[in-house]
């Protein structure tokens, strides 16, 4: 009997939205089968400190600059190990001006194809002409306390860490896109597969000039470093066909980096940090300002407050 891979590619399998036929779903059934062993406990304990030289010198001074506080607050944490840190993001809508470099910044440093979107910037609009007013939303992933994308994956393939990130592991999801239907605020995608550039020659004059159709640009072809580890989409590889999201740049973080959406937010808006620190710039911003969370009645408990 084939593989499900010799008879379709892996995008035209998932676009399809199914197995087809008697011996495709023997075959699928084989894939679940493969994958249904519990993912392997992530680490915890001394292993898991990183001692950081990001700032480690610098001494807090007063009115010091908010990255710099929670790039230091960043090193603090994670000298602690990964079961006594607790991130979480805080989101001052009075700021956000609606630029979307935060949007930008995610889809560069996660190399996001057409589609996979960890990072949007909800736009609304209120009011009557000419007394309107424009509000802005950037949603990510929330890494609910009670994430109801977890007990769906038939898989599991998607867990939350100890340090509270929910994360999927590429190389077990099938693609049966449980956990998007699953997700309230609509945070997870479907990668399949498709690049920027493939249909760039649809409408363009023939000639000489002409670009040549369904051929990806060079830096479409460079792997992602999500979750520590080398993604590379060619051959229709891993993510390709997976649930994709924001993972509050786990990589970043082992190496001392705040999530890039922090950094390249032009309105200071955006704010990052360990909630195990009493003392950390986002547990003063919780404490002292008006917060909400969104979608309270379904009880995730998502750890992404808004300021309002």
């Amino acid at each position: 009997m084939k593989k499900v891979s010799e008879i379709m590619e892996r995008r035209e399998f998932i676009l399809a939205g199914g197995l087809i036929g008697a011996g495709a779903v023997a075959a699928g059934a084989v894939i679940v089968k493969d994958r249904m062993a519990t993912p392997s406990k992530d680490p915890t304990g001394e292993k898991t400190v990183r001692n950081l030289m990001a700032l480690k010198d610098l001494k807090p001074q007063h009115n010091e600059d908010d990255h710099i506080r929670m790039q230091r607050e960043l090193a603090t944490a994670m000298s602690k190990p990964v079961e006594k840190r607790r991130w979480i993001m805080v989101i001052d809508l009075r700021k956000c001006v609606g630029c979307q470099a935060c949007t930008i910044g995610c889809v560069a440093e996660n190399k996001l194809p057409p589609g996979v979107v960890y990072r949007p910037v909800i736009q609304r609009e209120t009011g009557e002409f000419p007394n309107v007013q424009l509000h802005f939303l950037p949603r990510p992933c929330m890494h609910c306390e009670n994430p109801s994308c977890v007990p769906v994956c038939p898989v599991k393939a998607t867990w939350k860490r100890p340090d509270g990130v929910v994360v999927i592991d590429y190389d077990k999801c099938i693609g049966c896109r449980y956990c998007l239907n699953a997700c309230p605020y609509g945070a997870r995608t479907s990668d399949f597969g498709r690049n920027y550039t493939s249909n760039e020659a649809q409408g363009a004059p023939e000639g000489k000039d002409r670009p040549i159709s369904g051929a990806p640009a060079p830096w479409e072809g460079l792997p992602s470093n999500e979750y520590g580890k080398s993604w590379n989409r060619k051959d229709h590889g891993s993510p390709v066909g997976n649930a994709r999201k924001c993972h509050f740049c786990l990589h970043r973080l082992e190496n001392g980096l705040l999530p890039i959406c922090v950094t390249t937010c032009i309105g200071r808006a955006t704010y990052f940090g360990d909630s195990n620190d009493q003392d950390s710039m986002v547990v003063e911003l919780v404490t002292r300002n008006n917060v909400q969370t969104l979608l309270p009645h379904w009880d995730n408990k998502p750890k992404c407050y808004y300021i309002v």
